[in-house]
C-alpha cells in the first residue's frame, strides 16, 4: 500500500466499531506472528550465521523469499536462509509458530493443538517433533554443586510396534505384578540446584549400578554431592565413582534434612508426569522426545509451583515467550 493510502486508511480507523476493529486485529494476527518469527530468526542467528554447506562465514544479501533474507555464500557460491539446515526448514505456515509453540507450552495434545491454530493433525505432529527433536539435545554438560537423582517408572509400551515380546494388552492396561518389575520402564533423573536436569530411559527394572555409571557419571562434576533415596544402586556407584554421596529415606518418613533433600527433582516428576498425560499411549521409543518436551511444555508452572524448582538451561524457555522459545531451538543446525 502507497503512503498517501496508508495515510487515509490510518485515519477512518477511529471510525469503526467494535466488532470491526476486533475483525481487524484478527485479520493482522497471522502477518504480526510472522513478524515475530522472522525477528526471532533473525536475532538468534545474527551473531553466529555461516553457510550451512562450507561453514564459512563471509556471505552476502541475496534478495528475500517465503518472508525470510536469503544470503549467498563467497566461497561456495551457495545461497541459503536462516532456517536452512534446522529443523524447522521447509515447514510452512511460519506465521503460526508462535501460537503453536503456546499449545506445546499449555501441554495440549497434538490434535487440540491443531485444533486451536487451524493447520492438520499431521501438520501438528510434524512440528512438535521437530521442535522436540532439539529439546532432546537441550542438556547440560555437567551438574554441580547438589545434585539429586532419582528414578521413576512408567509402564512399559510397545505401540506401534509389529513384534511383540508379550501378549498385547487393551488400551494400555496394567502391570501384572505389583511395585517395581521387567513390566516397567524407568526414567532416570538428575537435577542440580540452578535447575540443570537430565533424564534417561535407562531400561525396565529398577536402575543398576552399571547404568548409574553409564548415563551419571559422564555429567556428575567430581566434587558434586549426590543427594538420593537409600537404594543400594546409588551407595555403590558413589563409593566407586568417589562422588560424595548422601541418602534421603522417605520410606522413613525423612523428607529433608538441611540442605539435603530431593525435592527438587520429585518436582520435576510431577511435572514430567502432566506432560506424559498429555501423550497419553507414547511408547517406549518416544520416552526421551517426551522427557525433553518435559522441559518446555512444564518448566514455567514447576517453577511457580515449587520453591525448589527452576529453570532447565535458559529462563526464556520456561517463561513462556514462545519467540524467544523458538529462537533458542533455531540456533541449532542439523547436521
Amino acid at each position: 500500500m502507497k503512503a498517501a493510502s496508508f495515510k487515509r486508511w490510518l485515519k477512518r480507523l477511529p471510525g469503526l466499531t467494535r466488532p470491526q476493529r476486533a475483525q481487524v486485529l484478527q485479520a493482522l494476527r497471522p502477518a504480526v506472528g510472522l513478524d515475530r518469527v522472522v525477528e526471532a530468526i533473525a536475532q538468534a542467528r545474527a551473531a553466529r550465521r555461516c553457510c550451512p554447506a562450507c561453514a564459512s562465514k563471509r556471505c552476502h544479501r541475496h534478495g528475500h523469499a517465503d518472508g525470510l533474507q536469503r544470503y549467498r555464500c563467497r566461497q561456495c557460491g551457495r545461497t541459503f536462509n536462516d532456517l536452512t539446515g534446522t529443523p524447522l526448514a521447509r515447514l510452512r505456515h511460519r506465521a503460526k509458530w508462535p501460537d503453536y509453540l503456546d499449545t506445546m507450552l499449555d501441554s495440549k495434545s497434538v490434535r487440540a493443538a491443531a485444533k486451536a491454530v487451524n493447520v492438520h493433525r499431521n501438520t501438528s505432529f510434524r512440528w512438535r517433533h521437530r521442535v522436540l527433536h532439539l529439546a532432546k539435545l537441550d542438556r547440560p554438560s555437567s551438574l554441580k554443586g547438589i545434585a539429586e537423582a532419582d528414578e521413576m517408572f512408567l509402564l512399559e509400551s510397545q505401540k506401534g510396534s509389529r513384534t511383540l515380546d508379550r501378549p498385547a494388552r487393551k488400551r494400555g492396561g496394567v502391570a501384572r505384578r505389583r511395585g517395581i518389575s521387567r513390566e516397567l520402564d524407568c526414567i532416570l533423573v538428575a537435577r542440580d540446584r540452578t535447575g540443570q536436569t537430565v533424564d534417561y530411559v535407562t531400561g525396565r527394572g529398577p536402575v543398576t549400578t552399571r547404568q548409574l555409571h553409564q548415563h551419571l557419571r559422564p555429567v556428575l562434576d567430581p566434587e558434586v554431592l549426590l543427594v538420593t533415596d537409600p537404594h543400594a544402586a546409588y551407595r555403590a556407584f558413589a563409593r566407586e565413582a568417589g562422588i560424595a554421596h548422601h541418602a534421603v529415606n522417605l520410606r522413613a518418613g525423612e523428607r529433608l534434612r538441611g540442605a539435603i533433600h530431593v525435592q527438587n527433582v520429585n518436582a520435576y516428576h510431577g511435572a514430567f508426569a502432566n506432560g506424559w498425560r498429555a501423550s497419553t499411549g507414547s511408547r517406549r521409543a518416544t520416552c526421551p522426545t517426551i522427557s525433553a518436551g518435559n522441559g518446555c511444555w512444564t518448566a514455567g508452572a514447576s517453577v511457580q509451583q515449587s520453591n525448589f524448582s527452576g529453570p532447565r538451561s535458559d529462563s526464556s524457555i520456561c517463561n513462556g515467550d514462545s519467540a524467544f522459545f523458538l529462537a533458542q531451538f533455531n540456533l541449532c543446525r542439523v547436521n
